[in-house]
């Protein structure tokens, strides 16, 4: 019969092989339920660790799993870029996993849990809210910290780092309203993103608040299907200013604009929810709400680590400041 490892012990008591080590190692860092969970566990299986197994067991390195859905975004790679300049400066190792629309969530689940990552960065914000409870769920079961990274879940118990993206969507709209734009179109994604689901609520608020009809006009990210969707929309209704939920769709419906003879700002004004590269490189460079999209990653590692650690968080839902950037778009 083949001897008892220290994998069995973390399967059986559905725990990540981390969990196991700290139960052995610095058992007063688990809480008393899933200490006495291991514990037992332990005991039924006769497990006896040798000396290889404790060295495993009490291995320095921490590893952290990343999901997210698509790595080409621009805001998904600012993302990346904060987290993994704080996983370098811990000594973390971090390995990245995708689930994108047709990905098995069952499936990816069981591997990220059978890497026997120490906590779980969770990025990818193009689930339901019934996948995401699966998620959760898995995530939950195998006792490992999750952060929700730019992801917006209604489950309060959920740590996460975000900004308010209705009210900073609201706030974008009525400074509009403010120029005097009535005609103020959200460009949004046929796709569900969480956070542009918010977006369209902050929109759709400020435009009633104002007695103004909310004119919602989904496209694609992809530039090849945007961009025959903004040739149309242009040439079909009248427009006084246009805000994307994302600065690629902005900025792809600037150069179909001036493709058609149109001027921006003197035709109509663009503006965008995001301020990655995008703004920059754009012309004329666009005015934004500045979302930190590095500060989220970087924040959610920090709020990671404090969990893998077993520290006591006072606001496990941070919600991180914006502001809006004008530049020649608009102006």
């Amino acid at each position: 019969m083949a001897k008892t490892t220290i994998y069995d012990v973390a399967g059986a008591a559905k725990v990540s092989l981390a969990t196991v080590s700290r139960v052995m190692n610095n058992p007063e860092k688990v809480n008393k339920e899933t200490r006495d969970k291991v514990l037992r566990v332990i005991k039924e299986l006769g497990y006896k660790p040798n000396a290889i197994a404790r060295g495993l067991a009490s291995r320095k390195s921490t590893t952290v799993g990343i999901i997210v859905s698509d790595i080409s975004r621009a805001a998904v790679s600012q993302l990346l870029g904060g987290i993994l300049d704080i996983a370098k400066k811990y000594e973390y190792a971090a390995k990245l996993f995708t689930m994108d629309e047709n990905a098995d969530i069952k499936e990816v689940m069981r591997q990220v849990v059978a890497e026997q990552v120490d906590g779980i960065l969770f990025l990818n914000d193009e689930l339901d809210n019934e996948q995401m409870e699966m998620v959760m769920n898995h995530i939950q079961d195998a006792q490992i910290p999750v952060v929700l990274c730019n992801v917006i879940y209604d489950e309060k118990d959920i740590p996460s780092v975000a900004i308010d993206y209705e009210k900073a969507t609201y706030d974008m709209t009525k400074e509009l309203i403010e120029k005097g734009k009535k005609k103020i179109y959200l460009a949004s994604t046929v796709h569900r993103y969480s956070t542009n689901y918010h977006k369209v609520r902050g929109y759709e608020r400020a435009m009633q608040d104002a007695g103004l009809e909310p004119l919602v006009f989904r496209t694609s990210g992809d530039v090849s299907v945007n961009t025959l969707h903004f040739d149309e929309f242009i040439k079909n209704n009248e427009i006084e200013a246009v805000i994307a939920v994302r600065d690629s769709i902005a900025v792809s419906f600037i150069n179909t604009a001036i493709r058609l003879g149109y001027k921006v700002p003197d035709n109509f004004i663009v503006v965008g929810l995001q301020n990655t590269k995008y703004a920059i490189l754009s012309r004329p460079t666009l005015t934004c709400v500045d979302t930190p999209v590095y500060d989220i990653g970087a924040v959610s590692m920090r709020l990671l680590t404090k969990l893998m650690a077993g520290e006591e968080v006072n606001d496990s839902r941070i919600v991180l400041p914006y502001h809006i950037v004008e530049r020649e778009s608009t102006k």
